[in-house]
């Protein structure tokens, strides 16, 4: 097929592609299955990656993430991103609207839109293509983010028409992908995100886009900010043109011609909020017609056609009916707080986590108190204070148990640290949330393997670790009888747990569940061992001379295998066919490289850093973090700044590109 036929291949591929994207991730209205999006998706990357040069900056394959940013440069805006002046009661609302009327002399029309709480961004489009994207930052100056904004696929990287704008819109985490995330993170003991907004501004302010791209971040488009050539009388113009163009807007919009009507929208919105999907905190009014905008002007620090309504915070008073503890995977005893059960932002709480020790003792939380709780975010419940007026002496305070609840084993809380644990390694519930996740679908993803399964195995003595899972074949007329078993999703079953002994090293290490190594790390290891016994006996320094290791992942891995019960668990899993090979990639013969230390500093001119640490790596060589006697050379681009100067106090070897290049052969 000739180049030209192949360039047209592809463009019909990006088309195709960004139209589903567009119908799933905007819509809501997937028009294919998900193996058919993966077919097209699969056809464009091996497209791109046999004929480089059709590899566009707009294609849906560059979303995924990949490369690391040095830092973020600075964007100063076209025009001032103003914040919004706030009103917080009906009497505000109607002197907001007192104020639009003698500034217009006339009548007004309002838009109502729902105040999303996440981060506001700025886009800009070239003929219809995305080409920066930057956080609001201070109104006049904001950061570069483009390369994390290109991961949020309900960004469009490629407009209908070919138009010349700037956009503002504001990305957000859902209240349910909050939660998954949040989980996760609880699962791997890495510290919790306070609410959605938070984990969204962190997620799009990560060095490591693919750390972004592995985020459910979603955006809605809620303003133009410019454009070329065209022209419109209303807000409400702008917003359908934006939709027609790909941008995904929020349909929950009203408009309104009286304060009373806006205060009746308010009043609907503070008590239905909680139904939504997502957080919000008020409401934005604005002034729809855009002469009238441009009439009123701004101050130095709002526009005085918009305001932000927000919202007062809800909390309600309930009672501490009891404080219970559960055991984590990795043996974490949390407190959680059983609850009179009260409705409150659009749900009816029954309990609210207590976190550790220390919070309780900080706000003297104990059974039987009279509490103020709300939802941290509007998602996560939570103790505000205690009513102490409310204490008539019969309140319990709480001491986390000595003894695991599940075990009896002894409990303890090293030294600096905040949550207590259970001793235990084998203590069942830790065995069983483990195994939980063993099977999960992110990790060795052994479909049909739900928790009551798992359970009701372990309850009669199938299941005792991890490696027992691949013996359920030796028991099938056994499992047959079973109640809720039955033939054919017991033959599913195995399938599925035979199906997953062939997974990638990738995911049996994410399955393992050592502490702090989660997706990425476990590829990042992967690929850097050529099998999981290699990992064995890596020792701190070659852990942490792994890009993306740091000390305390490298700790907990070095921790992990020193245990015999994990070793012999690997060993069992071995013998049951379980694939532990890694991906590690051929190392190609190059006495400059092989078995050598380099640390890179610097901008470099033909490479990215991730570029140079691979061809390194291809030669048998590794990248570390740090200069020490260990390293060999120092790679220094422009603007070499500490190490170089480390390694010159330690006289280790100093080469430039030019030398790196020579010795690549490149």
């Amino acid at each position: 097929m000739g180049i030209d036929k192949l360039e047209k291949r592809a463009d019909e591929l990006i088309k195709l592609i960004n139209r589903h994207n567009y119908n799933y991730y905007v819509l809501d209205k997937p028009e294919i299955s998900d193996y058919e999006y993966d077919l097209l998706m699969k056809e464009l990357i091996e497209l791109e990656n046999t004929f480089p040069a059709l590899k566009r900056a707009d294609s849906p394959t560059q979303r995924v993430g990949g490369e690391v940013l040095k830092g973020f440069a600075e964007v100063v805006h076209k025009t001032p991103k103003l914040s919004l002046s706030n009103v917080f009661d009906e009497n505000d609302i109607r002197d907001f609207d007192y104020r639009v009327r003698k500034a217009v002399g006339g009548d007004v029309e309002y838009v109502v839109e729902l105040k999303i709480d996440g981060l506001t961004v700025v886009l800009n489009y070239e003929e219809g293509r995305f080409v920066l994207g930057a956080t609001r930052g201070d109104g006049i100056k904001g950061e570069d983010i483009t390369s994390n904004l290109k991961t949020v696929k309900s960004i469009p990287l490629l407009l209908e028409e070919e138009v010349d704008l700037e956009v503002r819109g504001e990305v957000f985490m859902s209240k349910k992908a909050f939660e998954e995330l949040n989980a996760r993170r609880e699962e791997q003991e890495e510290p919790l995100f306070a609410n959605p907004r938070n984990a969204s501004a962190g997620s799009l302010r990560q060095l490591d886009t693919k750390v972004t791209a592995g985020r459910p971040l979603d955006i809605f488009i809620f303003n133009l900010e410019s454009i070329e050539g065209k022209n419109f009388d209303t807000h409400v113009e702008t917003l359908e043109y934006l939709k027609e163009l790909g941008f995904k807007v929020s349909p929950f919009i009203s408009v309104h011609k009286s304060s009373e009507e806006i205060i009746e929208k308010c009043k609907y919105w503070a008590d239905k909020r909680g139904e939504l999907p997502f957080v919000i905190d008020g409401l934005v009014i604005k002034v729809n017609n855009l002469r009238q905008r441009e009439a009123m002007g701004y101050t130095t620090k709002n526009p005085r056609w918009a305001t932000a309504y927000k919202f007062p915070p809800e909390t309600k008073k309930t009672k501490v009916k009891d404080i219970i503890v559960q055991v984590g995977r990795t043996g974490a005893i949390t407190p959680t707080a059983e609850l009179e059960p009260v409705r409150l932002a659009g749900s009816v709480i029954s309990r609210a986590t207590l976190h550790n020790e220390d919070y309780i003792k900080e706000k003297d939380i104990r059974v039987g108190d009279t509490v103020l709780i709300k939802k941290a975010g509007d998602v996560i419940p939570e103790v505000v204070e205690v009513v102490r007026e409310d204490r008539d002496g019969s309140q319990q305070p709480f001491e986390m148990p000595k003894k695991c609840p599940v075990c009896q084993s002894d409990t303890i809380r090293e030294q600096g640290e905040a949550v207590t644990k259970c001793t235990n390694i084998s203590c069942p519930a830790q065995l069983k949330r483990a195994l939980f996740h063993f099977v999960s679908r992110d990790a060795m993803n052994i479909e049909g393997f739900g928790p009551q399964i798992m359970s009701l195995l372990m309850d009669k003595d199938f299941i005792r670790d991890a490696a027992d899972i691949y013996l359920l074949k030796n028991h099938r007329d056994e499992l047959v009888e079973i109640e809720r078993m039955g033939e054919k999703s017991v033959q599913n079953l195995l399938d599925a747990i035979e199906a997953s002994k062939v997974n990638p090293l990738n995911r049996l290490i994410y399955a393992l569940g050592i502490r702090m190594i989660g997706q990425r790390a476990s590829q990042v290891l992967a690929n850097e061992f050529e099998d999981i016994e290699a990992m064995f006996d890596a020792d701190y320094e070659r852990l942490t001379g792994i890009s993306e290791i740091g000390d305390k992942m490298a700790e907990s891995i070095i921790t992990f295998f020193k245990q015999e019960q994990n070793i012999r668990l690997i060993r069992k899993l071995q013998e049951c066919g379980v694939n532990t090979k890694g991906s590690k990639k051929e190392i190609k013969e190059n006495e400059h490289f092989k078995g050598k230390t380099f640390v890179l500093t610097g901008g470099l001119a033909n490479f990215t850093r991730e570029q140079a640490k691979e061809i390194i790596e291809s030669f048998g060589g590794k990248v570390s973090g740090s200069v020490s006697n260990k390293t060999d050379y120092v790679l220094a681009g422009e603007n070499a700044g500490s190490k170089l100067d480390k390694a010159n106090e330690l006289n280790v070897a100093v080469i430039d590109e030019d030398t790196f290049r020579s010795w690549a052969e490149i």
